[in-house]
């Protein structure tokens, strides 16, 4: 932003200093010769400038043209317009050196011409720019550099055509070869020194970030890197290391880096001096910079660049007087990093007033030195603003220490007031005890009426499960065992039959009789008795005997495996062991209207309290009965879908059924304790509260999906091992 300044600046100035002086151009009568006698000298009073406002003369017509202006300063400056310009001049060599060189140190010049003529012939010629690849120059340097063979004695004439769409100067040197190139690597070595410390201080600040977490210390790196790059685009070196076969994408970074370093030093200042804070109106100004810049890099896309550098370069005026004012008035309130702001502000004006001097080439002479006042003053801001950032630790430090001392005290002003306070309470406590306590003894009794209350409610939802198990397994029970007793007294009358039969069979084989006799004795009384019957009922009772006793222990068995006598043990359990056990007791609920549909997945053994998980399946169960029983009443057709999976180290269990469903605000209160849909007496609403509790004793999950009218599904997601 600065650096944009400095070139406004240098515009205005030198404006008014030509105003002043009469103008950049005087009448052209004789041309000027340039006299080489051995030292490195400034040719920009020898030049004459033609001004092409078509920009497209070419070189005869420029030859022949009688519209040359001599100009009066050693710097001529053409402004930002979008014309062309020939520049003729003429050298004369009177050195013994013949190798000579001119320098036109105006790296942002978009095209360059050259033609050196002697006895009215082209003998050199070359065409580069910064809007051209860089191997197009002689010379491979930032600057164009144009070796000269000029024997002794002898003279050239020289014509540079030039156009450019950015602010446009004439600094044109000649000397030596040798003279050059050592300026030129001067220029390197100082811009070298110059990105040196720029990216110090981006290291020193981002080492200090990692520290401090302070995010100015971010936009301030960031403000760093967009002056750097700003730099090295404008300078020409961007082209010359990274970009040499992109030379429009370095040319157009150069308005969009101009852009962008206005931009982040404003975000920067902001942060640093804490605008929002202290002026909240002049923080939300600054958007308008945003604006102002995004419409300049619009222009320069759209091919604009002349409008575009002049919208830039008043747009970093004004917003550096945006921040200049912003600060002075941040410090006006007491901001010591206001202070530090402006100091490093100060010194870098002053760097910029000697860069504009040094081109009138009046107060201070024009000079590597003075030529490199704004690479010195940004250096030295950036340092500057380093120490400013670094000082905002101490002043962090300094706050917290004085919020410590302000806060001890504090401590020990309190201190003396809460012994005071003891005091009078003291004096007052023993006055309250004796309500206290005897509000605390109505609140114990409240509490303990409170006690009983629920676990009288608890064990109402116990009794009242107890209830339906012992109903459904009296049930369950008696059907297998009315198999054992309406088989019993048939099976003793058949056996008490056999015995006779076994007993009548002994006597006959005992008797004297013949045997064909005993043979037809014997028949008779197995016709009789159709022993053949009588020997298959007697397996037929015996079946039915024992498939009763094998349902009674399968009973027995689920009772067991549901009850878990151990549930308040945490074990590793079969949850499909679990689900089985809760249907063979909760059996007599379906009445042979609701079918069961299992569809079991692969489920490792999950660690949990097995008895409290069976509460649950039964809850759940009876649940969707209910549900089923209020849609199809007498009729069949409830389905109840029970589907398992194991994933990622959980079971998911889906209890589904297609009853009458429930409606939104239902599914958001069916977990809240007291909550039913219930007839009363039908429930007390604490049984989806506790399987929930269950649940999340367990660290599970429960949801519920329902849809009215359609059914309902319940999931339960488990981890396999509770943390």
């Amino acid at each position: 932003m600065y650096y944009r300044l400095m070139r406004y600046f240098i515009v205005v100035c030198q404006a008014l200093f030509l105003i002043a002086m009469g103008g950049v151009f005087v009448s052209a009568n004789a041309q000027n010769i340039v006299t080489f006698k051995g030292k490195v000298q400034v040719i920009g009073k020898s030049i004459e400038v033609l001004t092409d406002t078509n920009a497209n003369m070419p070189l005869a017509a420029a030859i022949q043209s009688a519209g040359y202006q001599k100009t009066d300063n050693d710097f001529p400056n053409l402004d930002t317009k979008p014309y062309g310009y020939w520049i003729r001049f003429t050298i004369k060599n009177q050195s013994a050196d013949t190798t000579l060189a001119v320098q036109f140190t105006q790296p942002m010049v978009d095209y360059v011409d050259f033609y050196q003529l002697t006895n009215g012939k082209v003998t050199q010629k070359n065409t580069s720019g910064h809007r051209l690849a860089f191997d197009t120059r002689i010379i491979k340097h930032q600057t164009f550099i144009y070796p000269l063979n000029l024997k002794k004695d002898s003279e050239s004439t020289f014509y540079l055509y030039v156009k450019s769409g950015k602010q446009l100067i004439l600094p044109f040197y000649v000397g030596s070869m040798a003279q050059i190139v050592e300026r030129a690597l001067f220029k390197d070595i100082t811009f070298g020194i110059y990105v040196g410390i720029i990216l110090v201080m981006i290291l020193y600040n981002f080492f200090v970030y990692t520290s401090v977490r302070d995010k100015n210390y971010l936009y301030y790196i960031l403000y760093l890197s967009m002056v750097l790059l700003t730099q090295a685009s404008m300078e020409g070196y961007l082209l010359r290391f990274v970009l040499q076969n992109h030379p429009l994408i370095a040319d157009m970074l150069i308005y969009i880096t101009s852009a962008l370093i206005g931009l982040s030093a404003i975000e920067f200042s902001k942060s640093f001096l804490l605008s929002k804070t202290y002026t909240p109106g002049l923080h939300k100004f600054s958007y308008v910079f945003w604006v102002l810049y995004s419409f300049q890099i619009l222009l320069a896309f759209l091919g604009h660049r002349n409008l575009s550098y002049t919208i830039m370069l008043s747009t970093a005026m004004f917003s550096a007087l945006y921040v200049l004012f912003m600060a002075i008035r941040i410090l006006l309130k007491g901001s010591r990093s206001a202070k530090y702001f402006l100091i490093a502000w100060s010194i870098f004006i002053v760097c910029v007033v000697i860069y504009v001097l040094k081109d009138f080439n009046v107060v201070l002479p024009y000079n590597d030195l003075t030529n490199s006042a704004l690479l010195i003053g940004s250096a030295l801001e950036a340092v500057l603003l380093s120490f400013a950032l670094a000082d905002r630790i101490n002043v962090f430090k300094k706050e917290k220490e004085r919020s410590q001392e302000e806060a001890l005290r504090a401590l020990q002003e309190n201190e003396r007031i809460i012994r005071e306070q003891n005091e009078i309470l003291e004096a007052k406590v023993s006055d309250r005890t004796f309500e206290l306590n005897k509000t605390n003894r109505e609140l114990s009794v409240t509490l303990d009426n409170l006690k009983q209350a629920q676990s009288q409610l608890v064990e109402s939802e116990k009794m009242a499960s107890l209830g339906q198990l012992t109903a459904g397994i009296a049930h369950e029970i008696n059907n297998p065992i009315n198999f054992v007793t309406s088989n019993i007294n048939p099976l003793k009358r058949d056996i008490e039959m056999m015995m006779d039969a076994l007993q009548t069979i002994e006597q006959v084989g005992l008797s004297d009789k013949p045997v064909e006799a005993k043979q037809k004795e014997i028949d008779i009384l197995k016709e009789e008795l159709d022993l053949d019957y009588l020997n298959y009922e007697i397996k037929h009772l015996l079946k039915g005997i024992n498939e009763g006793a094998v349902r009674t222990a399968e009973i027995v068995k689920g009772l067991k495996i549901f009850s878990r006598l151990d549930e308040d043990d945490l074990k590793y359990a079969d949850l499909h062991e679990g689900i089985e056990s809760t249907l063979i007791i909760s059996n007599n609920m379906f009445n042979n209207k609701v079918a069961v549909e299992k569809d079991y997945g692969e489920l490792d053994l999950v660690e949990c309290y097995p008895g409290k998980l069976n509460q649950v399946f039964l809850n759940l169960i009876s649940n969707s009965v209910y549900a089923i029983n209020k849609k199809f009443g007498e009729n069949a057709g409830g389905i109840i879908s029970i589907k398992t999976r194991q994933h990622d180290g959980h079971v998911f269990l889906h209890f589904a059924d297609n009853g009458i469903g429930m409606n939104q605000d239902t599914q958001h209160r069916i977990f809240e304790p007291f909550f039913t849909t219930k007839d009363v007496g039908e429930g007390t609403g604490l049984g989806m509260s506790i399987a929930y509790n269950t649940i999340k004793r367990h660290n599970g999950n429960i949801t519920v999906n329902s849809k009215q009218g359609e059914g309902c599904e319940f999931i339960i997601e488990l981890p396999l091992k509770l943390q």
